[in-house]
């Protein structure tokens, strides 16, 4: 049977898959959701999730600089990795000698897409349509709302925040918020072109850069007239199984951001 990812590559299944080896974090967890640990043979030193059984996946590397040996030495049946979270020349290299399925995902639909994909190939629709159906339910009270402007930033010194073209900035339209940034991708904004802007809020994300309270002052000053919030990165940039956690959490943060604007 053929199976086609989201790039468009053709992944031949002769039988189920037992020794999957996952190249992304939020797809690692994903798989122990849709197949369960045993079946989940390697994962990248960032896969942290689910934080009770994890450790028992050997590492195979990070997401950018794979351990091929220590692939080989798993030798899996079938590796899924991520075209943004991973890097070209390694995922080449490896399909020169495994099926790669790799996920291209910007929007909620692209996850969707995503999640049914692997149940198919996975042989776990029943699951893949659950977390689905989960994720559907969770979003439907936070979607038509308006919230205001923000700045989500990713990085400080340099300041780095999330553009356009990303699932960052889909998921903040999805929640009612319209991004300040204009720019594509992850631009590095200077104090003086940031000082133009006129966010309402601006989100300190717990990831790649760990922000902390004790950042809230300085851009506190830098934006006087915003709500600065500390904000769980892993619900804003994780698809897959998560965004059922990240339904139940904005939920619960929204109502806050909305009081203290208000």
């Amino acid at each position: 049977m053929i199976h086609i990812d989201q790039m468009g590559n053709e992944i031949v299944k002769k039988g189920p898959f037992k020794r999957v080896v996952s190249l992304v974090p939020s797809q690692t967890e994903l798989l122990t959701d849709l197949i369960g640990i045993d079946r989940v043979a390697g994962r990248t030193k960032f896969c942290i999730h689910p934080r009770a059984t994890v450790k028992q996946i050997p590492v195979i590397g990070g997401t950018k600089k794979f351990n091929f040996q220590k692939i080989d030495q798993i030798n899996p049946d079938l590796i899924i990795g991520n075209k943004e979270e991973n890097y070209k020349e390694g995922i080449e290299e490896l399909q020169q000698k495994y099926p790669v399925w790799m996920s291209d995902i910007f929007t909620m639909d692209d996850n969707y897409d995503m999640i049914s994909r692997m149940g198919k190939l996975l042989d776990a629709n029943e699951a893949s349509d659950a977390l689905i159906s989960q994720t559907k339910r969770s979003f439907q009270p936070l979607v038509n709302t308006h919230r205001g402007k923000v700045l989500y930033f990713i990085w400080q010194d340099p300041y780095i925040v999330a553009g356009k073209n990303t699932f960052i900035d889909h998921l903040l339209n999805v929640l009612g918020f319209q991004n300040t940034c204009i720019q594509m991708r992850y631009p590095e904004m200077d104090q003086y072109i940031l000082e133009k802007l006129n966010p309402d809020y601006i989100f300190l994300s717990s990831e790649p850069y760990p922000f902390k309270e004790k950042h809230i002052k300085r851009f506190g000053e830098l934006f006087p007239k915003a709500v600065v919030k500390l904000v769980d990165g892993e619900m804003f940039s994780w698809y897959g199984s998560r965004l059922v956690k990240a339904g139940e959490y904005f939920s619960e943060q929204l109502l806050s951001y909305d009081n203290m604007k208000g």
